[in-house]
């Protein structure tokens, strides 16, 4: 795949000194014009805007050749680009999302130290007790990993990213959402049908179920109004996940050990229904998740607009 990774998103927020002190706690490091994660660089920008709403996809391409393939798919389905340098940039008809394809180096991440866990019949640590237990660092995300949004028509904005740009899809839930990769991730881009275009949330890597842990336990310490829904871990991805609300009223997502899919024919995409296409074991997920309070202030911004 010539596409390999999200590089960069930016998102529009009424207060953005809010938004900006709650993604420091979450573990992101302000650069001049941004935040950053350990792995990433530069991943997270935030802009003023009267309501929520994601405003530019940055994705990775291996070099200019690409940028010429992706112009001519998305001539083929009647959607403009223009080619600036090194970047291509495109809008979805549907959502008007931005986004911005750029050749860029391959993302190399240093693992983290193995954990060794303790099981029946298999004493892996031996005499000693849990590392997790004992960490002391701020959690700090990896790597932006991936971004859901909803689209009034989910189809369309589907094909503008399978068709257009190039994503592949790894899982889907009928009428519901399509997961769609650009790396090994299993899926880097969610979308999702819904009644007007709007950001769900952002997810962000972190090494194991330890430090998801230990980052949700950080920022819900004197903010229990963050909590969304986790400790869990999802069927299609397969990650443990704990979701929290910044002030703006996006989700952010701490995960780890996402799926991944290094051959495409090894990896069988599945139709998945009911609750397991949103989890296979803990709490079940809270009706601002499914519909976010804010959505028919969202749908009333959007018709004003229009």
């Amino acid at each position: 795949m010539s596409l390999h990774r999200l590089t960069k998103i930016a998102i529009g927020v009424p207060d953005v000194d809010e938004t900006a002190k709650y993604y420091t706690e979450f573990g992101l490091t302000p650069t001049a014009t941004g935040f950053a994660t350990s792995d990433g660089g530069e991943q997270l920008e935030l802009r003023r805007t009267p309501r929520r709403r994601l405003l530019t996809l940055g994705v990775g391409a291996d070099d200019p050749d690409d940028l010429g393939r992706i112009t001519a798919s998305l001539a083929r389905i009647d959607v403009e680009s223009r080619i600036e340098g090194d970047s291509l940039h495109t809008k979805d008809p549907v959502t008007g999302l931005d986004v911005v394809v750029s050749v860029a180096p391959r993302l190399r991440q240093e693992p983290p130290e193995p954990v060794a866990y303790n099981g029946p019949g298999q004493i892996r640590r031996a005499n000693t007790r849990a590392p997790g237990i004992d960490r002391e660092p701020a959690v700090r995300p990896r790597k932006l990993g991936h971004v859901v949004f909803g689209s009034p028509d989910q189809a369309a904005t589907q094909r503008f990213f399978t068709e257009g740009l190039g994503f592949k899809v790894s899982d889907e839930a009928p009428g519901l959402a399509a997961f769609m990769r650009c790396s090994t991730d299993h899926h880097n881009v969610l979308v999702q049908q819904a009644p007007v275009s709007f950001l769900h949330h952002t997810s962000w890597e972190v090494d194991d179920v330890d430090e998801v842990g230990r980052g949700a336990t950080a920022m819900l310490e004197g903010h229990p109004e963050r909590h969304t829904w986790g400790l869990g871990r999802h069927y299609i991805g397969s990650n443990f996940f704990w979701y929290l609300r910044d002030p703006a009223g996006n989700f952010s997502e701490y995960y780890s050990d996402l799926d991944c899919i290094l051959e495409d024919q090894l990896w069988e995409p599945r139709v998945v229904a009911g609750e397991k296409s949103l989890y296979a074991w803990g709490p079940p997920p809270p009706p601002s998740f499914l519909e976010p309070e804010d959505l028919a202030e969202l749908m009333t911004d959007a018709h004003d607009g229009a």
